[in-house]
């Protein structure tokens, strides 16, 4: 759940059998195949862009919301609510 809540678009749910994971993943292989390929002319909005460089900055620190707010240079308690909300569309 977390992913999802992160922007994750794809999720593969338990039990999964061996043909299933080659199934998604030769689906999903061709599709990321098809995005590189495709030029991206479209310009992230400056919410996007901020949630990607939080969840970046995160990334980091390993999680660590304190620390990801010292480097972001805000409070805590504004990182944490900025991090409950849903990604922004692009």
């Amino acid at each position: 759940m977390e992913a999802l809540h992160r922007g994750a678009h794809h999720y593969l749910s338990k039990p999964i059998d061996a043909d299933q994971l080659t199934a998604a993943l030769l689906a999903l292989e061709g599709e990321t195949l098809a995005i590189a390929m495709a030029p991206s002319a479209e310009t992230p909005s400056l919410a996007r862009a901020e949630w990607e460089h939080i969840q970046r900055v995160l990334v980091d620190v390993d999680g660590n919301v304190s620390e990801a707010a010292r480097r972001l240079g805000i409070a805590r308690r504004t990182l944490q609510l900025k991090l409950k909300k849903y990604p922004p569309r692009t």
